[in-house]
């Protein structure tokens, strides 16, 4: 189920451009276009979902979101990943997983932290 008004449903569908670190079956990661700190990914379900508590499997996504922390820890040489439940702003259920605010970066450099995080998926 896709929603024809939803921003990351056409992400998904290959209709907006986006920084994408990691997709399977399921799941996408994408890089955010307002980043809280360099590497700032969302993680999105392939199917519409309203929030997080919605996705059917919630524990493959959860596994997504570590798998992104752990690359984010080695790419960014931090120990401090930080973690938020989304779905207000966006109508469709996501996860933020960023670095600490402080750690250094140019956090505008989405191209050069999406390959970054990938080298260490």
């Amino acid at each position: 189920m896709k929603d024809q008004d939803c921003i990351f449903c056409k992400i998904i569908n290959k209709e907006i451009p986006a920084e994408i670190v990691y997709e399977n079956e399921e799941f996408l990661a994408l890089l955010s276009i307002n980043p809280q700190a360099p590497g700032h990914t969302l993680i999105i379900p392939r199917e519409h979902h309203r929030w997080v508590w919605d996705v059917p499997n919630a524990g493959a996504y959860f596994e997504v979101a570590k798998k992104i922390a752990i690359a984010q820890q080695k790419a960014f040489k931090t120990e401090s990943i930080w973690a938020h439940v989304e779905g207000a702003e966006v109508p469709h259920a996501h996860i933020w997983i960023f670095p600490n605010p402080k750690t250094p970066g140019d956090k505008a450099d989405l191209a050069g932290n999406a390959e970054r995080i990938r080298k260490f998926i």
